[in-house]
This record gives C-alpha cells, structure tokens and sequence, in this order.
C-alpha cells in the first residue's frame, strides 16, 4: 500500500464534486449566462468598443464573485459535513492518510470551480464573439457612410474595437480569477480545521479575503505614520506574510481594458499562488493531525 497516492486523493476529489454537485451549486451558471446576455444587449449611449467591454466586465465580475463565494461556502462545510454524516471516521479508519483527506477535499473544490469557470468562460466567449461581429458590422456601415473616411481609417476604428473582443489573453484573465479562487479555498480549508462551525469558517474567511485586498496599502500608511520602528513591523510584518495580497490576481483589469498582460507576470503569479496553497495546506495538515476523531 503506497504511503502516498495520488489515486486515493483523485477518487476524494471526484466524490467531492459529486458532493458539491448534488448541492445545485451549478445552478449558479444559469444566473450568469442571464447576466451576460443581458450585458451584451444593452444599448445605451456607449461607444462600440465600451460595449464589448461591458460584457467582459460584467462576465469577468460574475465569474470572479461566483468563484471566491463558493471557494469559500464550499470548502468551509465539508468537513463539518463529513463529520456530521460520519464519512470522515469511514474514510479514516482506512488506509487513507490525512494529507490524501484534505488534499482531495481541496482538489474536489478547485475541480468544482474550474468546471464551472470553464463552461461560464466558453458560454461569455460565444456571446463576446456574436456581439463583436454584429458591432463590427455596424461600425463599418456608419463608418463608410461618412466620405472623408478612408479604407484606412476605417480599419484602423475597427481594429480599436477588436482589441476588446475575443483574444487569447481572455485566458489570462480565466486563469487569474481560478488561482484566486485556489488561495481562498486554501485558506478556507485552514480555518476550518480549527473553527468551531461552518459559519464561522465562512465570516473570518470572507474577512480575511477582504483585508487582502487593501491590508498592504494600510501596511503602508502604519509604517508612515508610526515609522519603520521594530515595533511596527512585529505588529505589520506578520500580518503580511499570513494574509495574501489579493491584488497580485487583478489581471482581469488589465484584460478588460484591453492592455496586453505578460507572460512572466502570470508565470510569477502561478508560483506565488501556489505557494500560498502549499503553505495554507501544509498548517492545515499540521492542526487537522492533532483533532481526535
């Protein structure tokens, strides 16, 4: 019996989605594709290329929202679950060590989330592109209505608007909301393994998830404010190091607003939001070893 499988931690996972399934947390999807055709038919006094970008913003914000609510929702009642329908003690009196446990409860989630980011992601990138044709086709029509409008010109107008349709770098953008979504699933899975509910693992959680997204601007203003003393940084340092600067992960501003993202800066953010999933799981491990069950 091999100390570590991969297999036993892939069959957690799978179960782990059929799980989540059978909670309708995909019905979320059907909420989202009503969104995003609803972005893309609105007609106010927006320019052709602001109208592409309404529907990426409003799909992008969707699929963001969507992916962090139930990273967190998700993860946070599993494991109260487990043990309240006694799955935990069955899966743990076998040969199943607690890495394989969590780990496949993590990956059951991000499985979970990728699925449905991937099917809301095919569903926007379809509507992005029927709108994009139909707005490229009235622009050209208006366009070649107006004589002092060489061919020139007018390619150069539509080019505008297709850097804000359909492009690889939407990907990016995928990418980016997902390993958000790994890092709060992962510091979920941590709280949850010393809270006393499944409520309070979502509200300190979500607060959390909050504070990293200004704590290292606050961080900032402190150390101006009380100066680089030694006791300002044992009070800010830690706080930096624990909590994620959920900044890092706005590369779906970037896409939005049509500006090319590199690829060393999606390399750079993969390896540190893997970085802070090893870290989350590896303190989760050592506190969910400790628990009698």
């Amino acid at each position: 019996m091999p100390i570590f499988s991969p297999g036993r931690i892939w069959v957690l996972a799978t179960s782990t989605l059929t799980q989540l399934v059978r909670m309708k947390s995909f019905y979320f999807l059907i909420v989202f594709a009503l969104f995003v055709v609803a972005a893309s038919n609105l007609n106010l006094l927006y320019t052709a290329a602001q109208k592409l970008r309404v529907v990426k913003d409003t799909s992008f914000g969707a699929m963001s929202i969507f992916s962090w609510l139930f990273a967190i929702a998700a993860t946070a009642v599993l494991i109260p679950r487990d043990l309240e329908d006694r799955t935990l003690y069955t899966i743990l009196s076998k040969p199943v060590p607690r890495l394989e446990y969590l780990l496949g409860k993590l990956a059951g989630v991000l499985l979970t989330i990728g699925i449905a980011l991937v099917v809301m992601q095919i569903l926007f990138t379809g509507i992005l592109f029927l709108r994009e044709v139909t707005v490229l086709a009235e622009e050209r029509q208006i366009l070649a209505s107006h004589p002092e409008n060489t061919e020139a010109d007018i390619r150069t107008q539509l080019d505008l608007i297709r850097a804000q349709g359909v492009s690889w770098q939407l990907l990016y953008a995928l990418w980016a909301i997902f390993l958000k979504a790994a890092v709060v699933a992962a510091l979920t899975m941590l709280v949850s393994t010393f809270a006393s509910s499944s409520l309070f693992t979502m509200i300190v959680s979500t607060i959390i998830f909050l504070v990293g997204h200004f704590h290292k601007l606050a961080a900032g203003y402190w150390i101006q404010e009380m100066g680089d003393s030694l006791v300002t940084k044992l009070l800010v340092k830690p706080v930096l190091l624990i909590i994620p600067d959920f900044r890092v992960f706005n590369v779906v501003e970037a896409v939005v607003s049509g500006q090319p993202v590199a690829m060393s800066a999606m390399l750079t953010m993969t390896g540190l939001a893997a970085l802070y999933v090893a870290v989350y799981s590896a303190i989760a491990l050592y506190l969910f070893i400790d628990k009698e069950f």
